[in-house]
């Protein structure tokens, strides 16, 4: 391996835009799958991406898109995944093991591969035969639109192989931008994958009127139970202050950019799941995760009531205000 080699992006949504922005404040040049060929000629027209973060411009002369993934990833050395996890199998779906011999291929995805309730790195590596050396996965308190305003943000960048992880991290870390590392590949995504559902149990409680003084024991207890499941699946030393894990979920559950929170807080208000989801018009990962979570928990059966409570109301129907006391009763 050559790492980083020539870097990729697969996907073309805000996260996928933040991540060229971050990529190419480091590296001379990026290749970049987009599915839609008219949106790589909105592209080329315009210097930004027509329907995301537009306020960021890039030097196209350092960019080489394609609607062709097997040629960026053929082209490719490090690889990087950032579509919504929904839409993962179909993104990669003219996509074959051979195509990702010898390459790195890094999950940008904060989700879970719906129906396989798989994260994305055993995901990759079960059907696709990569080994999980040479998956990783980029995680943290983020938001794509801070990146656009250049805020500095935080990532973390994990493998197995520490070497690999640390290479990634030197090829985002910018003035914008401190990236650490980890080996705790499984560990972080499922942190990413809970803290949207909890993101969205926040909002649904900031629509219906509480407030930071409830939201901060909300948030408490959101922790301890991360903590618990991940803990449950993944057994390792681990500190779930570090920002990959509690500042994901306090900046998803707190910030104006969080769709997942927009979501629970029209909820909250009154809206219904189905009205919510086509109001916001945009793939809200805790809606997924929540039943992923939930299933897979049957396995493990790690006591998480407040997932148990989300998946009531996004999915049997539950109205916040009846099932809110025994949310209440929950917390401490």
């Amino acid at each position: 391996m050559n790492l980083p080699g020539r870097i990729a992006i697969i996907g073309s949504g805000t996260w996928a835009t933040a991540l060229a922005k971050i990529v190419l404040m480091k590296n001379d040049h990026i290749n970049w799958f987009i599915r839609k060929t008219e949106v790589i000629d909105k592209f080329y027209d315009t210097g930004y991406n027509p329907r995301y973060l537009s306020n960021v411009k890039f030097d196209l002369t350092r960019i080489s898109f394609s609607s062709n993934i097997e040629r960026t990833v053929r082209e490719s050395d490090t690889i990087i995944i950032a579509v919504p996890s929904p839409y993962l199998k179909h993104h990669l779906k003219k996509l074959k093991p051979s195509h990702f011999r010898d390459k790195y291929v890094v999950s940008a995805v904060k989700g879970i591969v719906p129906f396989d309730n798989m994260v994305v790195s055993e995901y990759l590596s079960f059907n696709y035969k990569i080994p999980m050396d040479n998956v990783g996965v980029i995680s943290g308190p983020c938001h794509a639109e801070e990146v656009a305003l250049d805020r500095l943000s935080f990532l973390t960048s994990a493998c197995k192989d520490i070497e690999k992880a640390e290479m990634l991290a030197e090829a985002t870390t910018s003035s914008i931008l401190k990236t650490t590392v980890s080996t705790d590949v499984i560990g972080i995504e499922l942190a990413a994958v809970l803290k949207n559902i909890y993101a969205v149990m926040s909002g649904i409680c900031h629509g219906m009127g509480y407030g930071d003084n409830f939201q901060s024991v909300l948030m408490t207890n959101c922790a301890r139970e991360m903590e618990r499941f991940i803990n449950g699946l993944v057994p390792r030393e681990r500190s779930i202050l570090e920002p990959a894990y509690l500042g994901d979920m306090l900046v998803t559950g707190y910030s104006q950019f969080s769709r997942n929170r927009t979501l629970g807080n029209m909820i909250g208000k009154g809206y219904s799941v189905k009205s919510a989801e086509l109001e916001m018009n945009m793939v809200t990962e805790g809606f997924y995760a929540t039943k992923c979570i939930k299933l897979m928990n049957k396995k493990f059966r790690v006591d998480i009531p407040i997932v148990d409570i989300t998946y009531e109301i996004l999915y049997n129907n539950v109205s916040p205000r009846v099932i809110i006391k025994k949310l209440i009763d929950v917390l401490h």
